[in-house]
């Protein structure tokens, strides 16, 4: 499976905004407030609703929180804004084959109770691909009980948390050749200087080196989240044809980090991954253009979010090199630090 584009009318901040993605890795960047996580949100919801028991209007409320799981409160705050829709595209690398997923809602829709149309086709055009969504704020070191917490109203966490417990703790990665994994995993491994370790009895995660465990609220949170990654890779939740997102990568990391990071998602996408990236970071951005020329075959392409003008309009661009965006913040933001030191 492969996202295509995505078409966003009156959907939170967007007004009418139409974002078209490639086959590897596509890095969103922006100002806070832009929408980049609400992209992703509603991509992977996308994503999920390929399992029959999901339904896309409700892994959306179920991603977004809004108030009383209501999506009519997703619709975008302007005046005479009723009426929102989010229309997905989807297929192989074959035009014969795309599908298209939509969910059209207004201002007094009920809960998730949204017009839908292509469900039945999405669900049947990709079974069995994977998705999953790393928040940017490391949730493994929670994981004990959270899911029945969540369940029961004690605690209130997204989807996105919740589902990125499952899919660490379940290996379904019996049967597959763990062989192309060996390179990811050990490259992990010289950053958390171990591996990871899952209690069934406890339901909790360990770091594990050598003959030694240490509990995972005990680790450095940048250690954690790479921990987290070792784990989706180990147990073949990260595979050919699969979609990865990651909310901020770079959060907790320490700069010499980056670019392994970067080498390790560049390797998954030449490996048939497909990965959405939201980052602020301007190392982050840089090393893609920088390790790309690596890999035979590499796909990267930024998408920028920003906004502008006398309303305060939303911009989009898009380009396969992070110099060559309009409307670049990170780079603005760069160049003014630059502009400061050399006046010192």
């Amino acid at each position: 499976m492969i996202i295509k584009k995505i078409q966003l009318k009156n959907y939170t901040v967007f007004d009418n905004q139409t974002m078209e993605f490639g086959p590897g890795i596509n890095v969103l960047i922006g100002e806070n407030g832009t929408g980049k996580t609400h992209v992703m949100k509603a991509l992977y919801s996308a994503c999920q609703s390929i399992e029959r028991k999901i339904s896309f209007p409700q892994k959306l409320v179920a991603t977004m929180l809004p108030d009383d799981y209501m999506l009519s409160r997703l619709v975008t705050r302007k005046a005479g804004n009723r009426r929102a829709s989010v229309h997905i595209w989807a297929g192989d690398n074959g035009a014969q084959s795309e599908k298209k997923l939509s969910a059209t809602f207004h201002g007094k829709t009920k809960k998730w109770d949204a017009q839908v149309t292509g469900e039945a086709g999405w669900e049947t055009a990709f079974p069995g691909t994977s998705s999953v969504f790393i928040p940017a704020k490391e949730i493994l070191s929670h994981s004990c009980n959270l899911n029945a917490a969540a369940e029961k109203n004690n605690v209130r966490f997204d989807d996105t948390y919740l589902d990125i417990i499952n899919a660490a703790k379940v290996d379904i990665s019996v049967g597959r050749n763990s062989t192309d994994k060996d390179t990811i995993l050990k490259r992990i491994e010289t950053i958390i200087g171990g591996t990871v370790f899952y209690d069934v009895n406890r339901d909790e995660f360990y770091l594990r080196a050598g003959n030694s465990k240490q509990e995972f609220n005990l680790v450095a949170e940048g250690i954690r989240k790479m921990a987290l990654l070792w784990q989706l890779v180990k147990n073949g939740t990260l595979v050919k044809g699969s979609i990865f997102f990651w909310d901020e990568p770079e959060a907790n990391i320490h700069p010499r980090c980056i670019p392994i990071i970067v080498t390790l998602l560049l390797e998954l996408q030449a490996r048939g991954v497909q990965i959405f990236i939201s980052t602020h970071d301007y190392m982050m951005a840089s090393y893609f253009d920088v390790k790309k020329a690596q890999f035979e075959k590499s796909s990267v392409l930024y998408h920028s979010l920003s906004r502008g003008g006398s309303d305060d309009e939303l911009h989009y661009s898009t380009s396969p090199k992070f110099g060559d965006l309009k409307n670049n913040e990170i780079i603005s933001a760069y160049n003014s630090l630059l502009d400061e030191i050399y006046e010192l």
